[in-house]
Parts: structure tokens; sequence; C-alpha cells
């Protein structure tokens, strides 16, 4: 894989050109910066891509206020998610002066779904262990107490997200859980974005005392197999620390460093 040009399709295709991923988002393009907008209660919303440097990233980021001052931005949580390859190269700082918060790093790794599918060949889930597709109410309330073991977390706003994507982009997101009989021990999900050649593998967590089994390993290859059905080259990954070094063995390459900032806009 050739990541310098991998890198260039993400930010061009799941940045800069990123369409809408709900019927209720939209995508503003602004000068140097695009920004979206989730209209849902708990949709993202923030600054996907930018394109600044040292004389206009402050007139960007002082724009972004402004609108977080506006009554559509009332009480939003705002993200700006950077990457360590933006411009300029102090952008965290300036992002940092203006009142957002950083949230800790991780490392953007994306894999050529052929090259994962092959080094997951023969991944198997232990034996009592099965994938149940998360389809209800009572599918996500799993996925959720998976979530809140593995990472020590509430999954309160995750639920909720979760609940809205079966509901509303049934046909974009896959959420599967692994149980072992009627416990469930590793959760995970798959959202595809139609037009671009990425599918994004998220929320992957496996209780602790499940760890080290291969089911981690028997759902990147399970959503890798999904993806490769439906016409995706790439699978990407924020990973953290924990997950990034099972991803390299799984032929995942990593790209750049993504930080999120936050800053909730006032009432």
């Amino acid at each position: 894989m050739d990541n310098n040009h991998v890198l260039a399709l993400f930010d061009r295709q799941m940045r800069r050109d990123a369409p809408p991923e709900s019927p209720t988002t939209r995508v503003d393009r602004l000068d140097g910066v695009v920004r979206q907008v989730g209209t849902g209660p708990h949709e993202w919303c923030g600054v996907l891509w930018s394109d600044l440097d040292e004389t206009t990233a402050d007139a960007a980021i002082g724009a972004q206020l402004e609108w977080l001052g506006t009554a559509e931005a009332a009480e939003r949580e705002f993200e700006w998610k950077t990457y360590a390859h933006d411009r300029p190269a102090d952008l965290g700082e300036r992002l940092r002066a203006a009142g957002f918060t950083p949230e800790p790093a991780e490392t953007l790794m994306v894999g050529d779904i052929a090259e994962v599918i092959a080094r997951t060949e023969g991944a198997a889930l232990p034996a009592g262990v099965r994938l149940e597709p998360v389809t209800d109410a009572a599918g996500v309330d799993l996925a959720a107490a998976v979530h809140e073991q593995a990472f020590g977390t509430s999954a309160e706003r995750l639920r909720a997200r979760m609940l809205d994507q079966i509901a509303e982009r049934g046909d974009t997101v896959s959420i599967v859980v692994a149980m072992a009989g009627d416990e469930p021990v590793c959760a995970a999900r798959m959202e595809f974005c139609p037009g671009t050649e990425f599918a994004g593998l998220w929320g992957g967590g496996t209780v602790e005392r499940w760890r080290g089994k291969g089911i981690y390993r028997a759902l990147v290859a399970h959503r890798a197999r999904l993806a490769q059905a439906a016409g995706y080259g790439y699978l990407q990954v924020d990973a953290s620390d924990q997950s990034r070094p099972i991803l390299q063995r799984l032929g995942f390459a990593a790209l750049s460093v993504t930080t999120p900032y936050l800053i909730t806009a006032p009432a």
C-alpha cells in the first residue's frame, strides 16, 4: 500500500469532500474549513478538514466560535478534529488558546481490505462464542454494556447514537456483538461511507477477561469481508495505543495522528 497516496485519498474523500453522513446531516464548505452539522440530537458536529496557514488559522477559528454563538449551535458539543499533518503546525496550540480542550490522541490507521483479509485468514472465534448482528434496542444494550466494561466509561451517548444509526442508517452501519452464551464479551461497529473507498471501524472493545483469545481479530476479519462485499477498498480506524499493535499485525499502517479538540457552545 502506498501510504502517501492513501493518506491523500483519505484527506480528499473522508475530509475535504466528505458527504453528509445521514439524512439529517449537512456539510458546510467554508473558506478553508469543512464543517459537518448534524441536526439530530446525537449526531456529530465539528470541523472535518481545514486548509489553513499561519495567516488564516486564527480567523477561521474565530469564525467557528462566532457560529457557536448562534441559536443553531446552542449547547452543542463541537469538535475540531485535527491531524498531525494539518497546517499550520501549531493549529492545536491556537485551538487551545481559543478555548478548545484536547482529548487523547489516536493513530489514524488504514488497511487495504484485501491485505487485511489475507492476514486474518483462518481467524476464528473461541469455542462457545458466536457473533450476533445488532438490529434492535436489545442488541444496542448488549453493545453498550461491552463498551462500559471494556473502556470503563459511560455508554449513554453511544447507546443513543447507535439507536439512531440502526433506525435511520441501517444500510450504512453494521454493529455486531460477540456472545459467550448470554454474556456479551466483545462489540464493534462499521460505518460505510458511500461514494468513497473507505469503511470505518469504530468502538471495537473486548471485556477484559476475554482478551487475548482472538475475538477482536475475528471481528476485524468479519467486518473486512463485509466491506469487501460492499465494494470498499480500505478500512480506516482511529486506533488507541491498545489496539494499534494488533491492527499493525493485521496489515494496517499508521498514517497520521488525530487529536480531537472540543468546546461546548453557550446556551
